[in-house]
């Protein structure tokens, strides 16, 4: 019997005894399967991996132990779906025309996922999807949970109003369906989408739940029974979280996959918290970055070249064989940093703000040591996202603004005016609460992150809007407007009458 003979035999008998021949085919043709893990209102460093000594996340850690982790990582935006249309099409929010919370992608859109399908790859989504229904074709299978994870609903009869989905709470419940019902014959990307840690909160995510005593409260947020609470809930949806992370894990392991398939972890925006979550702060705006591939990625590797999320497509498109150009990409490919860490990706990364529940528009520039942050609607408090503007922490803050209780950083959600321009020196002041941007000795450093932010804006056709949208929710209380609020929310086109500068 010849080798090659010997070989179709093997590979017949896995088929038939195990279901496994994808791998063989897959380990042949050289093409890497590919999965996206995206947690949902998740800060950088709550977890393990990066330095947390509370929140249960071995499964989320294991990827930093067998793969790489990225230390500077920052999302092109800090909120939900606009950061989601940005990773899949490679541009920067002001060019998708779905730079606001709940806008659709156009028509026409572009994404590395479609990219991947035309060249062969099977292509699933499962959880949350909040992309709109223009990109749905790019995608062989979408396992979408209910919207009621991320649409508020009317709260009519007078019942509160919550984001809950009630039979898929965790958004994770059909990543294991996904692997299951997928065709064993081609490689494939999943874009696996968690409602966890969204916002609302509910007891017994986790069991056993974290407690009280175990969390860590930022230096931003007041120390009281109720924020450890509102933490704590959200430490145990991080938990649950991780236990499906875990499941795919297994599911590549018992497919005989694991080797040959990268998962990249990362999440949509930070913490839904005050100066987090909408905000250009890195409780905002940065991201853990985990990325596992056994077969080329040294186990425990750790970089700090600057990636941001706009990066993620072409990556993707060259890591499967593809040309990063093959749609119109924003972003810079990293993969060369996957085998060399140390090899340096981008001097700047680039973030953006713009409406998420109520108006704001800002802009940053971060290098691994400094960021730079223009508001331009300094007249409007960087109030927080409506779901945590109803949550317990704010309304602790508010109780103790009226009892001059907050520290200065823990009141910057409130200020207004703002400040035109925020600098931070993030290696001395880690928790951005000194602003430099008036400080002499920090002058040239001002001017080149101001030089590089005008660059940017430049050559990526950024601009300020004629108009501004209206609030949809009070600001103090996080209650819907039903004057304002409408959904499906109309899309940017229907709103504006254009997809680009208004």
């Amino acid at each position: 019997m010849t080798k090659i003979l010997q070989t179709l035999v093997v590979a017949l008998v896995l088929v038939t005894m195990f279901g496994v021949g994808v791998s063989f085919a897959q380990e042949v043709s050289g093409r890497p399967n590919i999965v996206l893990i995206i947690a949902d209102d998740m800060n950088w460093n709550d977890c393990g991996a990066y330095g947390h000594p509370s929140i249960r996340t071995p499964n989320i850690d294991s990827l930093a132990k067998d793969g790489l982790k990225f230390n500077h990582a920052y999302l092109t935006i800090s909120s939900c779906s606009p950061s989601r249309s940005s990773i899949i099409t490679g541009k920067y929010p002001h060019n998708t025309g779905a730079e606001q919370l709940h806008w659709p992608l156009p028509a026409g859109s572009e994404t590395f996922a479609g990219q991947l399908k035309k060249a062969g790859y099977y292509t699933a989504a499962a959880g949350k999807w909040h992309l709109g229904d223009a990109v749905r074709d790019q995608f062989d299978k979408i396992y979408d949970v209910s919207t009621a994870g991320f649409v508020l609903p009317s709260g009519k009869d007078g019942n509160k109003p919550k984001m809950v989905a009630k039979k898929q709470p965790s958004g994770c419940e059909d990543w294991e369906t996904a692997f299951d019902e997928r065709p064993k014959d081609k490689p494939f990307f999943m874009w696996l989408a968690s409602l966890d840690p969204h916002r609302a909160y509910e007891e017994g995510a986790l069991d056993p739940p974290h407690k009280d005593s175990e969390v860590i409260v930022p230096s931003h947020l007041p120390d009281t029974p109720d924020v450890r609470k509102d933490l704590r809930m959200y430490y145990d949806e991080i938990g649950r979280l991780d236990k499906y992370v875990g499941k795919v894990l297994i599911k590549l392991q018992e497919q005989a996959i694991a080797d040959n398939t990268i998962v990249l972890f990362i999440s949509d925006n930070g913490r839904p918290f005050p100066r987090d979550k909408t905000t250009m702060y890195d409780g905002g705006i940065r991201t853990p970055w985990l990325i596992r591939w056994r077969a080329k990625i040294t186990a425990g590797s750790v970089t700090d070249s600057l990636v941001s999320s706009v990066d993620i497509a072409p990556t993707f498109l060259e890591l499967a064989g593809l040309q990063p150009t093959s749609i119109a990409c924003e972003g810079i490919s990293f993969a060369q940093t996957l085998t060399d860490p140390v090899k340096a990706h981008r001097q700047y990364a680039f973030a953006e703000d713009h409406w998420h529940d109520y108006e704001d528009q800002a802009r940053a520039v971060m290098t691994q040591q400094y960021k730079l942050i223009r508001n331009d609607y300094e007249d409007l408090a960087a109030t927080p996202s409506a779901d945590a503007g109803r949550a317990l922490t704010w309304q602790n803050m508010l109780r103790l603004e009226k009892e001059n209780g907050l520290t200065a950083s823990q009141r910057a959600c409130l200020i207004s005016p703002r400040p035109k321009w925020e600098l931070f020196d993030l290696q001395r002041d880690p928790g951005e609460t000194r602003n430099v941007a008036e400080d002499t000795a920090y002058q040239t450093v001002r001017d080149r992150m101001a030089k590089a932010l005008e660059q940017w804006a430049e050559e990526t056709n950024d601009y300020l809007p004629s108009r501004r949208t209206p609030d949809e929710f009070d600001r103090i209380t996080g209650q819907p407007d039903h004057s304002v609020r409408v959904r499906p929310r109309k899309s940017k086109l229907e709103t504006y009458g254009t997809n680009g500068k208004y």
